[in-house]
């Protein structure tokens, strides 16, 4: 039997039928517990194929040119890396890594695109060979991306990364990128047949804002079909604008459920009462000279505009000087618009699971629930991952008597505390029983997992619909 925690107070995940189907069966998943060890990390594909529909869809309904990566740092899972590919759609790496095992996988010049934030010789080396498009972050990377290029006799297709777009008066900052305002000149001067850089082509340009702010993204969008033009016109023909991802989805069911979670930890930062979360963690509010302060350092759990939506807003942003929308002036020009989403691909793809290990009270009286896992196994940046867990009791016969608990991590940290909110579950977990955190494929599984105390790495399992399921309907990562 498997049970949502925080009956009441709670921020109840939207969950998808693959994740109940699972969740109701407690022999699955101990067999795939038993078979490769705590946690596990399950992978939906049909999931994944059809959140790349979604986009699809969107696109085609503007008729344009297109082209969808889809970010691999979200989730190192090499299934979804060969779904992407044979569905069609690229893939953006950023490591040496990403980029060789993309390519091992099928990924070829035409399906990938590099851009790292640090790129090394040997990344530039291996996608230059391979025809890689490399997104050039400044001047030193156009230097070394040259000098490759020329000693192996080969051209390198290249990106040009554009930031410090200015939108309501306010000048966008970003440690990434060209400024705007100087770049044109740049380019002019040092990119092109017989100037300082002749074995790089431009063949496009490229932003990836911080935030989820469409106005934003649209007016970065608009900006940089100027930019485009006007490169043109100067014989570099721009044959593409990628504007990176940052595209928001929503896990919550409900708005009411996570404004009054609001409402009631600011209450907590202010009175000190409450214990809603581990040790009256404010998670980014804070109590400044009597007044709370700062903001929630969370992701926005709850979106009303997320997704397919989010993307249309953007591409009917209006272009201030002529009033036309992004998607017409890409449409009339015939730029191929790309983008890079990471979570937005990866929505409602994946869960992870993990086993009871011990139970225990602590100096406070406080029940901590210790799983077989570690705090790296679930962790972005985000001060807390805001989604209520499921537990998958084994002994359905127990009586329930109510406890609150907080999940703790295998590492020997006093914050190795896997969800820093007060759960509330119908009676104590049994050692051997499960807890379920469904929708953490995208930048949860993977981003910070460490191997510290030599604990082995997560098992990355992939599997499509079946009426069925048995641990052979499993694809385990480390085989493909």
């Amino acid at each position: 039997m498997y049970i949502k925690g925080n009956k009441t107070n709670g921020l109840t995940p939207i969950v998808s039928n693959w994740m109940e189907q699972v969740m109701d069966d407690e022999g699955l998943i101990k067999d795939l517990i038993d078979t490769y060890g705590s946690p596990v990390n399950l992978h939906h594909l049909d999931t994944f194929e059809k959140n790349i529909e979604d986009f699809r869809d969107v696109f085609e309904s503007y008729d344009l040119n297109y082209q969808i990566y889809y970010a691999r740092k979200a989730n190192k899972s090499k299934s979804l890396v060969k779904k992407a590919l044979a569905s069609g759609i690229g893939v953006d790496t950023a490591s040496f890594r990403e980029l060789e095992q993309s390519l091992q996988l099928g990924g070829t010049g035409q399906s990938l695109v590099l851009t790292s934030a640090i790129k090394t010789r040997e990344q530039f080396v291996k996608a230059i060979i391979a025809g890689v498009p490399v997104v050039i972050d400044n001047d030193d990377e156009c230097q070394l991306a040259n000098e490759i290029a020329t000693e192996l006799g080969k051209t390198a297709v290249v990106g040009i990364r554009i930031s410090g777009f200015e939108v309501e008066g306010e000048k966008l900052y970003s440690r990434f990128g060209f400024d705007i305002s100087e770049v044109q000149q740049f380019i002019d001067k040092y990119i092109g047949v017989g100037k300082k850089y002749e074995q790089l082509d431009i063949s496009g340009l490229h932003f990836h804002l911080d935030g989820y702010s469409t106005k934003q993204r649209g007016k970065s969008l608009s900006d940089c079909i100027h930019l485009a033009n006007e490169l043109d016109e100067n014989d570099h023909n721009i044959s593409f604008i990628d504007i990176g991802g940052g595209i928001l989805i929503n896990y919550l069911e409900s708005e009411r459920e996570w404004t009054e979670f609001d409402k009631k930890l600011k209450k907590q930062v202010a009175t000190g009462e409450g214990n809603l979360t581990f040790s009256n963690n404010g998670l980014g509010y804070e109590l400044i000279n009597g007044k709370v302060e700062r903001s929630l350092k969370t992701y926005p759990y709850f979106n009303k505009l997320n997704g397919a939506d989010f993307l249309r807003e953007v591409l009917e942003f209006r272009d201030p000087r002529n009033n036309e929308t992004n998607a017409s002036r890409l449409k009339a020009n015939n730029y191929q618009i790309r983008i890079e989403p990471g979570r937005s691909l990866l929505k409602q793809v994946g869960m992870t699971v993990a086993r009871v290990a011990h139970r225990k009270k602590d100096a406070k009286g406080q029940w901590l629930v210790g799983l077989e896992m570690n705090m790296s196994q679930m962790m972005s940046s985000s001060e807390d991952f805001l989604l209520d867990p499921y537990l998958i009791y084994t002994d359905n016969n127990s009586e329930d008597a109510e406890v609150e608990v907080f999940f703790t991590g295998a590492y020997c940290l006093e914050r190795d505390v896997l969800l820093k909110r007060k759960i509330s579950l119908p009676r104590l977990p049994q050692i051997g029983d499960h807890v379920a955190f469904v929708n953490t494929a995208g930048y949860m599984m993977h981003f910070f997992e460490t191997e510290a105390h030599l604990f082995n790495l997560s098992a990355n399992l992939s599997f499509s619909d079946s009426v069925n399921l048995s641990v052979s309907d499993f694809i385990d990562d480390e085989k493909l």
